[in-house]
């Protein structure tokens, strides 16, 4: 197995997929990082790598068509950014080779796919971290510092509404065979991971949904930002565009979830409440790089009926990818991080699997959709 360097030698990494996600987020961070030094790319499309030649120089990057190119004795990390149905599959060769992988959400789309992962991570010795940048956002940050004086928490409520950005209308985001699920797996992968730190290792006891398709087809629900205004592909769309979820823990806690690519809103916005047993607070922000903004975040704190706002620096667009870039180096030295990720996932991808169920099966069933998981 590759040792990361505990000298501040920078750390060799390989960025795998070099859509969107690789070239706009990943890619110019690690460059620009001088943790890291960046000494392969890797996808199968022959397009993806030419572009990435084109901007890089093919001289100074290596540019590979598969991961069993990569030798784990010359690269300490592999930046995993393809697309979802391929998550698994790349991150389980990866690191039954030994090599860390930094896997973009969502981890996984089964919670077959979760075991095969924990499978590989033992074998291989190697860690697996996750994608999980909106924790890192200072307004986030700030919220979860109000949440540790709110006494028990009982409730909260996670939604990410766009008002356009369906991704890749007639790609793969949009059929469900190549990215498992819709908004409820795109964007609620994002909530459930802000949920963690405030629900800890509560499992779901209880989970229900429903999911809705109203905007997916219009042209302009779609992406722009993303550069998803030419043609619509060819591939057609059987996912939804919008997931609701109401969720209660094994200790009694509630949870809802609101997940949509598109809405009736102006503008892109996301808002999580905690309810606790001493007061409340609320974030009122815009997650990811869409332009349909709102102006800044807002954090509020009620208490006794009264409700103060709380400071919240200002930061450009995509600081948390850069704020988690910085922790990266000490969890792959974190000895005791290995099955950390993997612990998360299953709650996650579990409880969106029976989200999925309770909404495609008739109401008079969805009771018996309670296993904890």
């Amino acid at each position: 197995m590759s040792a990361p360097p505990a000298d501040g030698t920078p750390i060799r990494t390989a960025v795998v997929g070099l859509g969107w996600a690789a070239r706009s987020i990943w890619l110019p961070r690690l460059r620009r990082n001088p943790a890291f030094t960046v000494i392969a790319a890797v996808d199968p499309d022959e397009r993806g790598r030419a572009a990435v030649a084109e901007t890089e120089g093919a001289d100074r990057l290596p540019v590979l068509a598969a991961v069993h190119d990569l030798d784990p004795a010359e690269v300490d990390l592999a930046v995993v950014a393809v697309p979802n149905h391929l998550h698994c599959d790349v991150a389980t060769e990866l690191l039954a080779k030994g090599i860390p992988v930094f896997l973009e959400k969502p981890v996984c789309l089964t919670s077959e796919e979760a075991e095969r992962l924990a499978a590989a991570e033992r074998s291989g010795g190697a860690v697996l971290l996750a994608g999980s940048a909106a924790r890192y956002r200072a307004d986030v940050r700030g919220l979860y510092r109000i949440a540790a004086r709110l006494g028990r928490i009982r409730h909260v409520e996670l939604a990410w509404v766009r008002a356009r950005g369906v991704p890749d209308r007639g790609g793969w985001f949009t059929q469900r065979s190549l990215a498992g699920g819709g908004a409820l797996v795109d964007l609620g992968w994002h909530l459930f991971d802000i949920a963690v730190p405030l629900l800890g290792t509560a499992a779901f006891r209880h989970a229900i949904g429903t999911v809705s398709s109203d905007f997916i087809t219009q042209r302009s629900s779609r992406a722009a930002w993303r550069g998803d205004d030419g043609p619509v592909l060819s591939g057609g769309t059987d996912v939804e565009d919008t997931a609701r979820g109401f969720l209660v823990t094994d200790d009694g806690r509630s949870v809802v979830l609101h997940a949509s690519w598109a809405s009736h809103e102006a503008l892109d916005t996301t808002r999580v409440t905690i309810d606790g047993s001493a007061g409340s607070a609320t974030l009122h922000c815009t997650f990811g790089f869409s332009p349909n903004r709102l102006e800044k975040s807002t954090l509020t704190r009620t208490v006794d009926g009264t409700t103060r706002p709380v400071a919240v620096p200002t930061e450009p667009i995509g600081t948390e990818y850069d704020r988690q870039l910085d922790m990266v180096p000490a969890q792959l030295r974190d000895p005791a991080g290995r099955g950390r990720v993997i612990e998360e996932v299953r709650r996650t991808i579990g409880a969106i699997e029976r989200v999925y169920t309770s909404a495609r099966i008739p109401q008079e069933v969805r009771e018996s959709v309670s296993a904890p998981v």
